[in-house]
């Protein structure tokens, strides 16, 4: 049903905009490009809902960090001297200046280079020289920001009140992370790519296989069949189709003999933190990333007995999505830097005793989502222009873009609850 808002004579008023969707079609133009509404996705989605942000394997030692930049927010999430996982305000509480300018690193303290003001890796301010008798440091501790390890993936939220249903899904999808035993790796290896498009078209194209003859490296291990039916499979994937129907009952088997679930779970639009888990089996070999699908590492992951395990794959709105294999595990994540770009970080994984040149090598290791990625972002950067030119207008999504859809529904629904409150 398209939703009816007021409408105003402004042509990149959001509500004007949400009002005249079609459903079942891309958004118009200026959600792409409008500074204004980039502006307010800042505000209504990145600083009202959950983000993944790091691997816990990237801070596994206490006093390790890494600052994340979020519109104009810095935060340093911090392993403690507990080794609970904490998330701060990257401002000291003095006179605000910026405490670590560092991507990552390790700390035995918080220390503000300005004046000195020197803060606990639990938050609390410890030191402030020339302070009255009366000055009470228990009330000038670094301001927090709610945080939450899942299965070994960091999860930060800025809302003062971040969305409840977090907890229902931190639930249910830890189920399907344990056997990988997250917390047991270690980062291989870390890019980054500042991608030339708006965050929502690299969720998009994210979102969907339709694009995936364009993934020749991917497709050799991937079945490019998201979406499709044995019904609507079209004739030029019905033998890759036949592989997969067999390799679908060999995951399941080896699922049922391992005691670990089976059936996914698809919720990307009807709640505040939408999410989508499923298992599916891999080409080829059918064990990891690579020309074939063969193993990129000799270690598996947790207490996965099978190397023929294929990918769970993970999909949480607004930002992120994984691919868990028996043997690695590949992290992506999203942020906004402008209407037209966008932070993109992808992570690799190994069993923390895995070692390098010994059991696994970078290059095999990234080979794969090292060209996809880069694919991706050539399709995004013409995307981006595309929607920037005055012929754009929105087009239907086809039947295998159901997740895209789902994104942009959840988008919208998010949105509106925002302005209308």
């Amino acid at each position: 049903m398209t939703i009816q808002l007021e409408r105003s004579s402004r042509t990149d008023d959001p509500l004007t905009l949400i009002g005249r969707r079609t459903p079942g079609y891309s958004l118009e133009a200026p959600f792409y490009t409008s500074r204004e509404i980039f502006d307010l996705d800042v505000t209504a989605i990145f600083s009202e809902h959950w983000l993944f942000v790091a691997a816990g394997a990237e801070v596994s030692e206490p006093g390790d960090f890494v600052t994340v930049d979020v519109g104009p927010y810095s935060v340093v999430v911090v392993r403690d001297d507990d080794e609970e996982i904490r998330a701060f305000h990257n401002v000291c509480r003095h006179r605000g200046s910026r405490i670590l300018d560092e991507d990552r690193g390790s700390v035995g303290n918080l220390v503000c280079p300005y004046h000195h003001w020197t803060y606990n890796v639990d938050g609390r301010l410890l030191h402030a020289d020339n302070q009255p008798a009366t000055f009470d440091r228990s009330r000038f501790g670094l301001k927090p920001v709610h945080v939450r390890e899942v299965a070994g993936c960091v999860f930060i939220c800025l809302a003062d009140e971040p969305p409840a249903d977090f907890e229902d899904v931190a639930a249910r999808i830890g189920t399907y992370l344990a056997p990988y035993e997250l917390a047991r790796t270690k980062v291989a290896h870390q890019v980054d790519i500042v991608e030339a498009g708006n965050w929502k078209l690299v969720m998009e194209n994210n979102r969907e296989c339709y694009h995936c003859d364009g993934h020749p490296e991917l497709i050799s291990a991937y079945f490019p069949l998201h979406g499709y039916t044995a019904e609507d499979v079209p004739p030029r994937l019905h033998r890759v189709w036949e592989r997969y129907e067999k390799a679908s009952a060999d995951l399941q088997a080896s699922c049922l003999r391992q005691g670990l679930p089976v059936e996914g779970m698809r919720e990307l639009d009807n709640r505040p933190t939408g999410f989508m888990v499923t298992h599916a089996p891999l080409d080829g070999a059918g064990k990891s990333y690579t020309a074939g699908g063969e193993s990129v590492c000799r270690k598996r992951l947790g207490s996965i007995a099978d190397d023929r395990f294929g990918d769970l794959h993970l999909h949480l709105q607004p930002n992120s999505w994984f691919h868990m294999l028996s043997d690695h595990a590949v992290m992506f994540s999203v942020l906004p830097l402008a209407p037209d770009k966008s932070f993109l970080r992808t992570t690799w994984l190994v069993h923390a005793d895995a070692v390098e040149g010994v059991d696994y090598d970078v290059p095999t290791l990234t080979a794969v989502w090292s060209a996809t990625n880069a694919q991706d972002s050539a399709f995004v950067t013409r995307t981006q222009r595309g929607v920037e030119d005055p012929g754009y207008q929105p087009g239907p999504y086809s039947q295998v873009e159901g997740d895209v859809d789902a994104f942009v529904n959840w988008y919208v629904a998010r949105v509106d609850a925002h302005l209308s409150r």
